[in-house]
């Protein structure tokens, strides 16, 4: 029979590593900043912000795909963003005609056009299917953007921009690039409700 965990010995340290992270992205700032300036720009110009990544990091991408298009806290213009994760006949059709690691640069060779951004999100950075995809992305004339963990591995060497989360540890990870995206699309509505 399974035991039940000390489950305030885990949440402690689980918070204690979850502050750690957060309190560690002040030192990003300034790279955070760039990337809200490359949405904003790209949205304001009717160009779209295209997300990708695997497991929880598709998760995020739909996420902040989601709160673009509908909204994040304020009502105010749909807004294109689009998640390269959600449509599973273009998924499994290309993972079963060409395998998977290039399903994300088909659809970017596909829909992205020069101007638009394209993140790619992968904790460990080395994500074959991500790397291809900003590859792609750089092909098409895009704004590429890497969301990785601290090591940032080819993904961050690939992209234009580089938001790597400090830690080490995938949860930590994932919960500040949501964090992060959060803040994004809050940049993104300050500007829109800005707007003339």
């Amino acid at each position: 029979m399974m035991q039940t965990p000390d489950l305030a010995t885990l949440l402690s340290h689980h918070v204690a590593g979850h502050l750690s992270a957060v309190n560690a992205l002040e030192q990003d700032a300034g790279v955070i900043q760039k990337i809200a300036a490359a949405w904003i720009d790209a949205l304001s110009a009717g160009k779209k912000i295209l997300f990708f990544g695997n497991g929880g990091s598709a998760a995020d991408a739909q996420h902040l795909a989601a709160e673009l298009c509908v909204r994040y806290r304020i009502n105010r213009r749909a807004l294109a963003g689009l998640a390269l994760t959600t449509d599973t006949s273009v998924l499994t059709a290309h993972s079963n005609d060409y395998g998977f690691e290039t399903v994300f640069a088909r659809q970017v060779e596909a829909i992205a056009q020069p101007g638009d951004v394209v993140i790619g999100i992968s904790t460990s950075g080395t994500s074959p299917n991500v790397i291809a995809g900003l590859r792609a992305a750089n092909d098409r004339g895009c704004t590429s953007i890497a969301f990785t963990g601290r090591a940032g591995g080819e993904c961050a060497r690939l992209a234009h921009l580089s938001f790597r989360a400090p830690s080490d540890i995938t949860a930590h990870v994932q919960e500040c690039h949501l964090l992060v995206g959060h803040v994004l699309c809050e940049a993104v509505e300050t500007a829109v409700s800005s707007e003339s």
